[in-house]
C-alpha cells in the first residue's frame, strides 16, 4: 500500500469551550491509503489532554511506511492486529484504521454498513452541540443551528441556572456533558432539577478515575450517566459497566473502526447503551463514524457541522439530522484538496 499524510488546520464557526479548554482551530491529520487504483481516507486531530500531536503522529505513522508499503493487506482487521503488534499510539491507529476500512469496501464496491449487514433505514439523530459561553451566546448558537437534540457543554458554578435560561428558547432533548468538571454531590444533587428541564442524560460528569463517586451517582441519579473519558480503550467496557448506564465510544481513542466494533458487542452483551461521538473532526472521521449508525442508541457527529471550511466530502447531514449515505464504497470519502 502507498502511504500519503496531510495536516490540516480546520477552522471553526465559533470558539468551541468545555470545561478544561478552548479553541478556535483543531489540527488533524489524514492519511491516505492507496492499492490497486484505489485511496481510502482516515483522521485523528490532535489532543492536548491525550498529549496528541501532528508531529507525534507522523512520526509514528512513518515509522512503519516501509511495513506499510510491502504489506499483504486482507482486512482492515488484520492491519489493525499489525499496527497493535508495533505499539503506535490509539489515534495512529485510528487514523490508519478508517483509512484501511475506507479503502477495503472502496476495493469491494460497498459502504461498510453494507459490508456489515446493517440496515441504514432507522437510525438515531446526532446532536448538536453548544459549548460553554455567556447564555447570550449560547441561546444565539441555538437559533443559529435550530435542532432536535442539544449536547449542552457545562462545568461551571451556574449549570442548572444555564439550563433554565436555555430551556426558555426550544422544546429540544437536552444531553449534558460537564467533561470530568462535577464531584459525585453535584451530580447526584443536579439530576433530578435537571431532568425536569428535559436533560436525557449526563456524559462524564466526574473525573475519570473517580470509580468510586461513579458507583455513588450509578445507584444515586435519576437519569442516566454516559462514561466518556472513563472508557477509552476495549479494556474499559466491562468496568465501565459497573459505574455507568452506557459508554461514548470515540474511534480516535480506541483506535478505529475495528476495536471500535467490538466494544459495541461487548456493550451489548452487558446491558450497556451504546453511544459513538466525535472529536471536532471533518467529514473524514464524521463519515466513518456514520457507518455504525444502525448499531447506536445515539450519536454524536456534528463535529464537521461546527466548521467553517470542510476538507472533504462524504456523508451530509441535512436540517433536523436526515443522514445522506454516499453511494461510494467505504466511508465513502473523498478529498476537496
Amino acid at each position: 500500500m502507498q502511504l500519503s499524510l496531510k495536516k490540516y488546520t480546520l477552522s471553526l464557526k465559533h470558539t468551541f469551550r468545555i470545561s478544561r479548554e478552548a479553541h478556535d482551530k483543531q489540527d488533524t491529520l489524514v492519511v491516505g491509503l492507496s492499492l490497486n487504483g484505489k485511496t481510502g481516507y482516515g483522521e485523528a486531530t490532535t489532543n492536548p489532554y491525550y498529549k496528541i500531536s501532528i508531529e507525534s503522529m507522523i512520526a509514528e505513522i512513518t515509522a512503519v511506511e516501509g511495513d506499510l508499503a510491502t504489506f499483504d493487506f486482507t482486512t482492515p482487521e488484520v492491519l489493525h492486529a499489525f499496527l497493535i503488534s508495533k505499539a503506535l499510539s490509539n489515534f495512529a491507529i485510528c487514523a490508519l484504521d478508517l483509512a484501511a476500512h475506507d479503502l477495503y469496501g472502496k476495493l469491494e464496491g460497498k459502504p461498510l454498513h453494507k459490508i456489515w449487514k446493517t440496515n441504514i433505514d432507522n437510525y438515531p439523530i446526532t446532536n448538536y452541540t453548544i459549548g460553554l459561553a455567556s447564555i447570550d451566546e449560547m441561546v444565539a448558537k441555538m437559533k443559529e443551528t435550530p435542532w432536535p437534540i442539544y449536547k449542552i457543554k457545562l462545568g461551571t458554578d451556574n449549570d442548572v441556572a444555564i439550563i433554565k435560561a436555555l430551556r426558555k428558547h426550544t422544546d429540544a432533548t437536552f444531553r449534558i456533558d460537564a467533561n470530568c468538571a462535577w464531584s459525585a454531590k453535584e451530580a447526584i444533587f443536579n439530576a433530578p432539577l435537571l431532568k425536569d428541564l428535559g436533560v436525557e442524560f449526563l456524559e462524564q460528569p466526574l473525573k475519570a478515575d473517580d470509580w468510586e463517586g461513579m458507583e455513588q451517582v450509578m445507584h444515586q441519579s435519576v437519569l442516566p450517566v454516559i462514561a466518556d473519558e472513563s472508557c477509552i480503550e476495549e479494556t474499559d467496557v466491562e468496568k465501565c459497566a459497573l459505574h455507568f448506564s452506557g459508554i461514548n465510544i470515540k474511534l480516535t481513542k480506541c483506535g478505529g473502526l475495528t476495536p471500535a466494533l467490538r466494544m459495541i458487542k461487548k456493550a451489548r452483551a452487558l446491558g450497556l447503551k451504546v453511544m459513538v461521538g466525535c472529536m471536532t473532526e471533518s467529514t473524514v472521521g464524521i463519515s466513518a463514524i456514520a457507518q455504525l449508525l444502525p448499531q447506536l442508541d445515539y450519536v454524536d457527529m456534528d463535529g464537521a457541522m461546527l466548521l467553517n471550511d470542510d476538507i472533504a466530502q462524504g456523508v451530509v447531514i441535512s436540517s433536523g439530522g436526515k443522514v445522506i449515505f454516499p453511494a461510494l464504497g467505504g466511508s465513502g470519502v473523498t478529498m476537496n484538496s
